[in-house]
């Protein structure tokens, strides 16, 4: 399964997701790629209302920024037809929802910025 995906400002890499909350109705937002997270997904603590997701633990990382704190919760996403029970960080202060590089290890992404292309399959 191919997602496309679309270049926002500065080319900046983005594919739309569903954040599924647990009554099960999800919503859709544009979710930057960011191969400098390490890990699934990232969204800030105002994002996280009304998701009810469990919390699972708090872990610190070393960011461009310094080191924060982040809190983990057992999230659930649609990324094209398929959903996905993945950890997710919540910070504050993000101003992008990001997908970290853990998905290139099960996909892989195309970039043709010349033609606009963007995958990620």
């Amino acid at each position: 399964m191919t997602i496309s995906g679309f270049f926002g400002d500065e080319d900046a890499l983005f594919f739309e997701i569903e954040l599924i909350p647990s009554d099960g109705l999800g919503f859709s937002v544009g979710a930057m790629l960011d191969t400098g997270f390490s890990y699934w997904l990232a969204i800030d603590d105002q994002d996280l209302d009304g998701l009810d997701w469990v919390f699972l633990r708090r872990q610190k990382m070393y960011t461009a920024q310094g080191t924060f704190y982040f809190d983990i919760y057992a999230g659930k996403i649609k990324l094209g037809d398929q959903e996905y029970d993945i950890p997710v960080h919540v910070g504050n202060g993000l101003s992008e929802v990001l997908l970290g590089r853990q998905w290139l290890t099960t996909r892989q992404l195309l970039v043709n910025m010349p033609t606009r292309l963007l995958t990620l399959g």
